[in-house]
């Protein structure tokens, strides 16, 4: 039987360009076997037009609160009473600040104070707005009233800003809304904890200026949402980035190297997966005041020191978890990858080549080869978060197999 055979899923769809995503996540609801009806806000209508919604439901359109049509003209009760789950996609920074504080003048806020089903969030907007104290409030109190959210993923924005805010893409909805009714298919990491570094680290000059790297942190995130998907007990560790925290994921924020060491050494986890693009030196003399640029000193010299290896320290430890690493390279790829393996004693090792830039860093897409002493797996180009669904699966297949006591 589908996955979702016979579950009444309610879809509201707000004003944003991503309800260009909508008929194809009600495509693929609807091939898992679940009946879908939809109701479109006035915004959403500039973006989606109510004959393609139907085309792909095969249900009227819902878009009016009062409705001679509906059943003694309380549509917004009938549909309430009807749906297993409603998610709101995309659900724009107003329609966040109706819902958190209970409007019911039009027919998606009335059904979402009706209905007794789960109610799923989709976030979608600019950046910027998605940061506002304002939105985070509104998003803070709907959760803490038990409302789900799913996103928002962070890359490339219509408005061509880059940053956190864009809706998550319908293959990541359906998997969420499968999740919320019927709970996960699988838990391959139930119980375990599972720590991840993720993104650069900044290593101070002076008070103003630092060391670091391009690294996005996209990668480490997903793999942290990944596992939290297969009931992982997720720690990131995340150095200075501009993401979303993954659902059901502790996050702690760092600076340094030795900030990101510290912290990981605290955690008893079973399985550390080393994804932060960690700076391989910092400065030995961190000036406590701007250094000023000057017409007789000329440039100044930085002495540098090596950074402590953050990977090699948690898999030298009298009991190690099961430790992972990642070897970004522009060069003979896999043969630096197989020597990082070895001198630092690690399970699994995950070697991608970030001199291409459709999957280095900063990009949406990866490819990868995992590499362990006796196995070569390769994952093509894909999705960063459809990769990490793979990868952890992966890892935590290799964790049974090999650690699992």
């Amino acid at each position: 039987m589908s996955a979702l055979a016979g579950q009444h899923i309610l879809l509201g769809i707000t004003g944003g360009i991503a309800a260009y995503k909508i008929p194809e996540l009600i495509r693929r609801l609807k091939d898992e076997g679940a009946q879908v009806r939809v109701i479109l806000t006035q915004g959403g209508s500039a973006f989606v037009t109510p004959m393609t919604l139907q085309a792909v439901s095969g249900e009227e359109v819902h878009t009016e609160l009062l409705d001679t049509r509906a059943e003694a003209g309380m549509g917004h009760i009938e549909l309430a009473k009807w749906a297993d789950l409603v998610m709101i996609a995309p659900a724009s920074a107003n329609t966040l600040a109706r819902l958190a504080h209970g409007f019911a003048d039009d027919l998606l806020g009335t059904v979402c104070l009706a209905t007794s089903a789960p109610l799923v969030l989709a976030p979608a907007m600019n950046q910027q707005m998605w940061k506002h104290p304002a939105v985070q409030a509104n998003m803070q109190l709907l959760t803490a009233r038990g409302v789900h959210v799913v996103g928002p993923e962070s890359g490339s924005q219509a408005c061509g800003d880059v940053g956190a805010g864009r809706m998550s893409e319908p293959y990541q909805l359906k998997a969420f809304i499968i999740e919320q009714l019927q709970g996960p298919s699988t838990q391959l990491l139930d119980g375990v904890h599972v720590t991840i570094t993720a993104g650069p680290t900044r290593e101070p000059i002076d008070p103003v200026r630092y060391i670091s790297n391009h690294s996005s942190g996209k990668m480490g995130f997903a793999l942290a949402h990944a596992a939290a998907q297969q009931g992982a007990n997720v720690t990131l560790i995340a150095g200075p980035v501009d993401l979303a925290t993954p659902p059901g994921v502790q996050r702690i924020d760092v600076e340094s190297a030795q900030d990101m060491l510290d912290t990981a050494l605290a955690q008893a986890a079973d399985i550390f997966i080393g994804c932060a693009a960690v700076a391989d030196y910092r400065v030995a003399d961190v000036a406590d005041h701007k250094m000023k640029k000057t017409a007789n000193t000329g440039a100044p010299t930085l002495k540098l020191i090596e950074n402590p290896d953050i990977l090699k320290t948690i898999a030298a430890q009298t009991k190690p978890p099961m430790c992972v690493g990642f070897a970004a390279e522009t060069r003979d790829v896999e043969a630096y990858a197989l020597d990082k393996l070895k001198r630092k004693k690690l399970a699994l090792i995950v070697a991608n080549d970030v001199s291409n830039t459709a999957i280095g860093f900063n990009s949406d897409d990866n490819a990868v080869v995992v590499l362990s002493e006796d196995d070569r797996v390769v994952f093509e180009q894909q999705s960063k978060q459809m990769l990490a669904q793979q990868l952890i699966h992966h890892i935590a297949t290799h964790y049974h197999k090999h650690f699992r006591k």
